[in-house]
């Protein structure tokens, strides 16, 4: 086997061709995240049928939207401390549990008042799965493929919104609300098991000063993939200087030269959370205010929500071509002026047609933005936290959009509530295009030294 024991992590995971091992960890983390963006999709259909049934009303399911994103807080937050400091394997494992158990009690909740406490307790799980699941990825990929790679992965979380609204177009009318929580629930546990046999991150050991244990571990990746090759492995390419045991401080994230990297993904993640989450969560119930009955609402969401896997598709063929930086900015701008003029629209047959091409573009931009680029402005002893920051402001700014979307809806009808994705999405276009940095086809350490020159 070819192994350059004096060389750095990075380098000699960057240099493994592409193996079975990579496909593993890709859908094993994959599966996690599309349960757990599966359980927060499924809340727009599920709080119309909960209307319709008198379980729920309007008010309550604000509550139940605000409580998802208190408990989306807490766990992103919590997430990327105890990732950083416990390891990645234990964070991913550990939240995967809490939101599985949580949505299987969801299920027998006996009033909206439970069910909302129990939502709370699910959205901490769910905050977590997020900030762990790309952070972890982008550690084992090669860094020539990554973009592709964390494009890839969400490719298969996006996915969750189209299967959700299918899954609800049949589910809800036929067997009721409750069967969607079950589905999450069961599946969560299943996932949970097949996912202990994931490996740690050797990057993060070493960066906690467990040399021996990184190296035994990659040892074994590289062992694993050069049985699977049944070739030897190509040698190590330096890539800068060995990582240094530093477990890093949260504060670090709020001081030059990292706060540029910290706003720049802090707004990335505004702009995409409150984006899809306004327009995911609402869609439904605000066709049904339209008049539309909820039937044919759940149909037309469901056709929008096809545009998510393609355009987390077209994420996967562009993120290794074309700057990573751009590309964010031009989605970000594409998502605007669609929103805009899906805004100013009236028949119901073009709101589909363009419903799904905002789609699209949002889910590029979240493929590109978050889903690969976020992960790697942050150094791996800081990664998680970092994930972990920029989600805690991203959901922050959402808890009170619920009560806001309410106030707009009975004030100022549906259109107004799309204006609010148009703006969110200019501004995040202009902060990336200023303080933005490159990121394609640059190993994780190459992007760390940057900040340290």
């Amino acid at each position: 086997m070819n192994i350059h024991a004096g060389a750095a992590i990075g380098a000699r995971l960057d240099r493994l061709p592409i193996a079975r091992f990579h496909h593993k960890i890709l859908w094993l983390i994959g599966l996690g995240m599309f349960l757990d963006t599966f359980d927060i999709y499924l809340t727009g259909g599920v709080l119309a049928a909960m209307v319709q049934e008198g379980f729920s009303d309007i008010d309550k399911n604000a509550m139940f939207i605000s409580g998802t994103v208190v408990g989306l807080v807490i766990g992103a937050f919590s997430a990327g401390l105890l990732g950083d400091h416990w390891g990645r394997k234990f964070s991913y494992q550990f939240n995967l549990m809490i939101f599985g158990l949580a949505s299987l009690g969801a299920a027998f909740a006996p009033n909206m008042e439970v069910l909302i406490a129990l939502r709370v307790v699910m959205g901490i799980g769910l905050g977590a799965e997020i900030v762990i699941g790309f952070g972890a990825l982008a550690e084992f990929v090669p860094a020539r493929s990554r973009g592709r790679w964390q494009a890839g992965l969400s490719l298969i979380n996006n996915s969750s919104f189209a299967v959700a609204s299918l899954l609800g177009y049949w589910v809800i009318p036929h067997l009721g609300w409750r069967y969607m929580f079950g589905l999450v629930g069961v599946g969560a546990m299943i996932v949970w098991y097949m996912r202990k046999s994931l490996p740690e991150s050797p990057r993060w050991l070493e960066t906690r000063g467990r040399q021996a244990e990184a190296l035994e571990v990659l040892e074994g990746i590289e062992r694993e993939v050069e049985e699977d090759r049944k070739a030897p492995l190509p040698p190590v390419i330096e890539q800068g200087p060995r990582v240094e045991p530093d477990g890093g401080s949260l504060m670090e994230l709020f001081r030059p030269p990292m706060l540029a990297r910290t706003f720049t993904a802090c707004m990335i993640f505004i702009a995409m959370v409150t984006a899809l989450y306004v327009y995911i969560s609402w869609l439904p119930s605000i066709f049904v205010k339209q008049g539309i009955n909820l039937s044919s609402s759940l149909g037309y969401v469901a056709v929008i929500s096809l545009g998510g896997p393609v355009g987390s598709l077209i994420g996967i063929f562009v993120a290794d071509r074309f700057s990573r930086k751009w590309t964010t900015v031009v989605f970000a701008v594409t998502s605007a002026v669609l929103g805009y003029v899906y805004a100013v629209q009236s028949n119901i047959h073009v709101l589909v047609a363009l419903g799904f091409l905002l789609m699209t573009s949002m889910y590029c931009y979240n493929a590109i933005g978050f889903g690969t680029y976020v992960s790697e402005l942050f150094p791996t002893r800081l990664r998680l936290r970092g994930c972990g920051v920029t989600n805690t402001v991203g959901r922050f700014f959402t808890i009170f959009s619920p009560f806001l979307v309410v106030f707009i809806l009975k004030n100022y009808g549906p259109k107004f509530v799309f204006f609010i994705i148009t703006l969110i999405f200019l501004i995040a276009a202009l902060c990336v295009a200023i303080w933005g940095v490159e990121t394609r086809k640059q190993s994780l350490e190459e992007i760390e030294n940057k900040v340290r020159s």
